[in-house]
């Protein structure tokens, strides 16, 4: 079908331009992808059905609502990497900036093990539903094995090799959502133009517990907070840039999805299937589900990869060298498995969005101890406010999946 060529067509321009050596050879862009990756990875997968199904046809609503939450948080990373990393890396800064500082990258090392569970479980399910397979078993068994098996390629022969897929991956993956996007557009034009066809809004009938919800889902935007810890390969103003543009370009890319969706939700409330943006790609193409499969799989690796890589570090770096990197992949992807068998997947992201509030928050706590003597009373009011959002999280965020 035309729609299908037209598809197809957009993603390989897309992969084209991505994968040219202008792109591929710049710095500026190179920088931009880590905390991009992130940031439109899983969550991106996971967004339409899961705000669907908490706040129905108030989805872009609530989306605008934690895009904005993400970059206010974004802001105080990159105070944090203007000014509190150099006092950080002289270890001359207030003792307690030091330890708040120790003690959040443990956090964010909890949270990369719940985010590798979270990734790679959500890949299981996409790879049987390519089978027209459905089993939380097989699931489960498919996350162990991958997980066993980066914990063996970490100890034995390191992440590298694994990691140097993960540009490509990333560049594939963006192509494939452009498409998808392109593909939700003509699919609206067509829709609009027929008579009688409008988005009808349905009240909210509990919203305390719909922003409960909603805060059990802050993890669909992490990933900006990479940019944090690339200090060995890009100076401060370069990371303070990139991040800015992966926070601007990945919010217009959430928005634009889940404004395009707008049509395809009005029947996704009464579903909690992680996997059910396959079922509304195939109401726009018959070529978007296995484009988008694909892209599961290539994102969900990288990014465990990614992650385990990334925790394995920090957890190294907290026990002082005691824990060498190798043996952190194998209690990462340990600590892992036992998650999988011990949560459903709306349970993980819950747990992961609570973990990543926490070191959002210490984080707030860093930036305003940095901030101290500098007379920035504007920034300290706003770190202020944005902690006490996060300590919200924290504390009343709750699974989807609760909701039967």
């Amino acid at each position: 079908m035309l729609e299908n060529a037209l598809l197809l067509t957009v993603a390989m321009v897309v992969v084209v331009v991505l994968f040219h050596p202008r792109f591929r050879h710049s710095r500026d862009w190179r920088a931009t992808v880590t905390p991009l990756a992130s940031i439109i990875g899983s969550g991106f997968l996971v967004a339409a059905p899961l705000l669907a199904h908490a706040v129905n046809s108030w989805a872009l609503l609530a989306m605008a609502g934690i895009v904005l939450l993400a970059y206010g948080i974004g802001e105080v990373i990159r105070y944090n990497i203007r000014y509190a990393e150099p006092l950080l890396s002289r270890d001359q800064g207030p003792k307690l900036l030091l330890v708040v500082e120790r003690f959040s990258s443990l956090i964010l090392s909890i949270a990369y093990v719940i985010s590798v569970a979270f990734y790679l479980r959500l890949l299981a399910s996409f790879v049987l539903r390519a089978m027209e397979v459905e089993s939380e078993f097989l699931a489960n068994m498919i996350t162990t094995g991958i997980l066993i098996f980066i914990a063996l390629v970490g100890l034995w022969r390191g992440l590298g090799g694994l990691e140097r897929l993960e540009e490509s991956a990333v560049d594939i993956k963006l192509a494939i959502i452009m498409a998808l996007l392109f593909g939700l557009a003509w699919f609206d034009i067509n829709w609009l133009a027929q008579a009688g066809n409008e988005i009808s809004y349905h009240s909210v009938e509990d919203w305390p517990y719909t922003l409960r919800l909603l805060a059990g889902i802050l993890l669909i935007i992490q990933g900006f907070e990479t940019s944090r810890y690339l200090g060995s390969e890009y100076d401060a103003e370069t990371r303070i840039r990139t991040m800015r543009y992966a926070q601007i370009l990945s919010g217009a890319v959430y928005l634009l999805f889940i404004g395009l969706s707008l049509p395809l939700l009005g029947d996704f409330h009464a579903q909690r299937d992680e996997t059910a943006i396959i079922t509304l790609s195939a109401i726009v193409s018959a070529v978007l589900p296995a484009m988008l499969i694909i892209a599961a799989v290539m994102s969900q690796f990288s990014a465990a990869v990614a992650d385990t890589a990334g925790s394995g570090g920090l957890l190294s770096e907290f026990s002082r060298r005691r824990l060498t990197p190798s043996f952190g992949y194998v209690l990462v992807a340990t600590m892992a498995i036992i998650l999988i068998w011990s949560a459903s997947i709306f349970e993980i992201i819950t747990i992961a969005s609570r973990a990543f509030a926490l070191y959002y928050l210490l984080q707030c706590v860093v930036a305003l101890i940095a901030s101290r003597g500098c007379g920035h009373f504007v920034q300290r009011i706003g770190f202020v406010a944005i902690a006490g959002f996060l300590l919200l999280v924290v504390v009343f965020a709750i699974p989807d999946a609760a909701q039967q």
